[in-house]
């Protein structure tokens, strides 16, 4: 979820958004779908029926409902090239940073960039001004140098241990986290208010209750579907918990450190669940 220098996140509404007037076309759902593969990736999303801009700001006070879902799509790519790495015998370490490099293409390193900006920031600000420009600025310091080499580490070893231990279900795991870490990630967005009154997305609004109740039953339904198919539940139950707790940590620190969130924050968020969701989903499955 996002990234200063590289394209705006969603994080940056305030309570005086002005919904658009209601549009007729695709089934709501399917239009909210679409709307966030556009804005999470670099998926070719063709126009809808009914359409009339497709390159809109989308309305993040309804649209993040359909995110898990959205989060399977943007997966998808890297949990096939996970499952092709390890049938062509790649091994679990080469497969599994094939499956990194190519969810890292389909999202446009949108989240490694926030989690870089927000490194650099919380770590080389001393004040919540000077914090906001740094991560403002698209140049990346060692803070972000380093929890980008590290976030990198720990996914990969994360997701080449489940390869090595569950196999193909590794790419079922993979599916599941770009979900759930997604989901979690939509708490700073939902309960604090934006850092920046000018952030270049304060037009998008913020998600209402029952739109980020609705994310997390989808998710909750990815999660069960996940289990069916033959992942361990504690593991899955505890991959939400530390997901969460991850995002919501963050969330604390963005708070106390630059007054709230910002769509860096946002995206930092989303690296952080998914990776204590690969680690949760590591501990669960006997070695």
């Amino acid at each position: 979820m996002m990234a200063t220098g590289v394209r705006a996140g969603p994080g940056e509404a305030d309570d005086e958004f002005e919904p658009p007037p209601p549009r007729s076309g695709p089934w709501p759902p399917l239009r909210d779908l679409a709307a966030c593969l556009r804005f999470y990736s670099r998926l070719p999303v063709p126009a809808l029926p009914g359409e009339t801009d497709r390159h809109a700001a989308p309305d993040f006070r309804i649209v993040p409902r359909m995110l898990p879902l959205a989060g399977l799509v943007i997966g998808l790519p890297g949990a096939v090239a996970l499952a092709a790495g390890l049938a062509l015998g790649l091994g679990p370490f080469l497969a599994a940073t094939l499956a990194l490099t190519v969810s890292t293409l389909v999202t446009g390193a949108l989240h490694e960039d926030g989690l870089a900006d927000v490194a650099d920031g919380f770590g080389g600000g001393l004040t919540v001004a000077r914090r906001l420009e740094i991560m403002r600025d698209s140049r990346i310091g060692a803070y972000g140098a380093a929890a980008l080499v590290l976030s990198c580490a720990l996914r990969i070893g994360a997701l080449a241990t489940l390869a090595d231990r569950i196999g193909w279900r590794a790419a079922v795991a993979l599916l599941a986290v770009a979900a759930l870490s997604r989901t979690a990630a939509l708490w700073p967005l939902c309960r604090l208010p934006p850092a920046r009154p000018d952030g270049a997305a304060h037009a998008v609004g913020r998600p209402s209750g029952a739109t980020h109740a609705t994310a997390w039953a989808l998710c909750l339904a990815v999660l069960i579907a996940a289990g069916l198919l033959g992942l361990p539940w504690l593991g899955l139950a505890l991959a939400g918990l530390l997901a969460f707790g991850a995002a919501w940590t963050l969330s604390r620190m963005a708070a106390r450190l630059v007054g709230g969130q910002t769509g860096d924050v946002i995206g930092a968020c989303q690296q952080t669940a998914e990776i204590a969701a690969l680690l949760a989903l590591v501990i669960a499955v006997p070695a």
